[in-house]
């Protein structure tokens, strides 16, 4: 899993999960690579949501502190149809 603050294509690797504060079409390079979407602030309709749903990709949107309360590195499981995110493990 990868926290990043703004849209660094070089810091994530393939198929990692992505928290994100926030997104925008800038951020489309690092979510196609992306295995999910764990977003601060968004609702069904934002630009996270509706390109996960167009990558399949599970997403969830409106934590508030995902990108505060996770880690880069921490093993999570991301279930867009529950709209939970669940740590597994710790970094």
């Amino acid at each position: 899993m990868r926290v990043l603050l703004s849209p660094d294509f070089d810091a994530v690797e393939p198929d990692e999960i992505l928290v994100a504060p926030t997104t925008d079409p800038s951020w489309s390079s690092v979510m196609f690579i992306s295995a999910a979407l764990v977003v601060d602030i968004g609702s069904a309709l934002s630009h996270a949501a509706v390109l996960a749903r167009e990558l399949g990709l599970p997403c969830v949107v409106n934590t508030r502190s995902g990108t505060r309360d996770l880690r880069t590195g921490d093993l999570v499981r991301v279930d867009g149809d529950a709209g939970t995110v669940t740590v597994l493990q710790r970094a």
